[in-house]
Order: C-alpha cells, then sequence, then structure tokens
C-alpha cells in the first residue's frame, strides 16, 4: 500500500488543500490529512473543529477508491510518518518562495529518515495563489472567500466571527 502524509495547519482547509488531496490520490493509496498542532501558534479554529471540518469536506473524495484519513500530530514530521508506516510526504507549492522553503525541509527529512520520499504536488492554476494566511486576512478585513474555502468552512468561518464579536 501507498500510504503518504499530507502535513499542514489547515486553518482553514481552502480549496487548494483539497485539490492537492485529490491529485494526491491519482498517486497514493491513502492519505492522511495530518494537522500539525503547534501551540505557539494563535489559530482560528481548534484542532477539533478543523478535524471536524477536514473529515466532512473530504468525505467525498475518499468515495473514490483512494482512502483518505483526517489526524493530527505534534513533534517531528517524519517520527509521525514512520509510525503511520507512510512512504512520502506530499506537500503543496505555489511559488519560487514555497519551493526553497520546502526544499530545506525535505532535505532535512531526508536526513532523518532516508527511506520517506516528499513529493511536490502543484495546485490547479485556479488556486496557485491561494494560502490559509491570505484566506483569513482577506475574510477579516471584510473580503469575500467564496470559492477559496469549501462552502461549509466558509459558514463556520462566519459563525466563528460572529461568535466573537
Amino acid at each position: 500500500m501507498r500510504r503518504a502524509i499530507y502535513p499542514g495547519s489547515f486553518d482553514p482547509v481552502t480549496n487548494g488543500h483539497l485539490d492537492i488531496i485529490e491529485r494526491g490520490c491519482k498517486l497514493f493509496d491513502e492519505i492522511i490529512i495530518s494537522i500539525l498542532i503547534n501551540p505557539e501558534k494563535q489559530p482560528f479554529f481548534t484542532i477539533e473543529e478543523r478535524l471536524e471540518m477536514l473529515t466532512d469536506v473530504v468525505a467525498d473524495i475518499s468515495k473514490g477508491g483512494c482512502t483518505v484519513r483526517v489526524d493530527s500530530f505534534r513533534g517531528l514530521l517524519v517520527h509521525y510518518a514512520v509510525a503511520q508506516q507512510a512512504n512520502a510526504i506530499v506537500r503543496g507549492i505555489r511559488a519560487i518562495s514555497d519551493y526553497e522553503y520546502e526544499l530545506q525541509m525535505a532535505l532535512m527529512n531526508r536526513r532523518l529518515e532516508p527511506g520517506i520520499e516528499t513529493v511536490f504536488m502543484m495546485p490547479a492554476e485556479t488556486y496557485s495563489y491561494v494560502s490559509s494566511r491570505l484566506v483569513k486576512e482577506v475574510f477579516h478585513l471584510g473580503g469575500q472567500v467564496t470559492g477559496l474555502v469549501p462552502p461549509l468552512v466558509e459558514t463556520r468561518m462566519k459563525e466563528k466571527l460572529d461568535q466573537t464579536r
């Protein structure tokens, strides 16, 4: 079985993330979407909220022959990948700046765990500029995020904003 880890904060999950997951399903039998628990960051959504939303929005992808599972982890990604018996780590690349950072991480991960490959994937052109950080920034400034995130996520963002007012 070819199993990959797709790590990230997914705060919030975007349509670009979903595009990478769908593309990854063409290469792997199983993809574990893994939310990094980083206590130093102040997320918009809690880990539990992100786990719930991701599970909901990837349900249809799992029906296509590739198993998609949602999980969270803390610590080194390669240690988590070994524990999950993964063969690869999937990373989305939008721009040259992403590549430079991701290359450094991939090389360090290879040094720590030579048996785990890193696969870089580009999202569809439609999502090549979309990041969770940018979506949150636009949303908090009153901009429209329709089409950048799944409808469920947009609804949850509005509900979360209403709760903080």
